[in-house]
């Protein structure tokens, strides 16, 4: 178990990939995507709301909802340059940088069930929880037992 702990969260944290290289570039892959996420939120007029997520934007306190899409952007967008940083600078926390990702889409399906709204379809966030969890979960158990095979035993 303390070989585990340490894998997500390294006493010293440095460029070293521990394991198998596919979760890290998985990783720089998810991180790419963030960035056009967070783009979209942040740039497009409508923040995605009513073009990308079929929010009916025609209703009072539209703006606000746009507003909440673009903060929502500059909180992706945190988080890929955050990835990208892990992906290219500090490579031993990878591991830990999948257990957040799994945190933020539980989080957001939680906050999706206690909190449900009327779309006109299911946008592609909403979906792509259902692919990025198990993807998020798979390249974390990877990244964890292929990093404590390889990680060298101390004495």
């Amino acid at each position: 178990m303390t070989d585990l702990l340490s894998l997500l969260l390294p006493a010293r944290v440095d460029n070293r990939v521990v394991g198998s290289r596919v979760p890290l570039y998985v990783l720089g892959a998810i991180a790419a995507v963030s960035l056009v996420r967070s783009g979209i939120h942040l740039l497009a007029s409508d923040g995605g709301a009513g073009s990308i997520a079929g929010m009916d934007l025609s209703v009072a306190g539209a703006d606000g909802i746009v507003f909440a899409f673009a903060l929502w952007g500059s909180s992706q967008l945190l988080m890929a340059l955050v990835q990208l940083v892990v992906v290219v600078r500090y490579r031993s926390l990878v591991p830990a940088m999948y257990l957040l990702l799994i945190l933020e889409i539980l989080l957001r399906m939680l906050v999706g069930w206690l909190k449900p709204i009327s779309l006109a379809h299911a946008p592609p966030g909403a979906v792509g929880n259902w692919v990025l969890l198990p993807l998020a979960l798979l390249m974390l158990a990877w990244s964890l037992w292929s990093g404590h095979k390889t990680q060298p035993t101390s004495p």
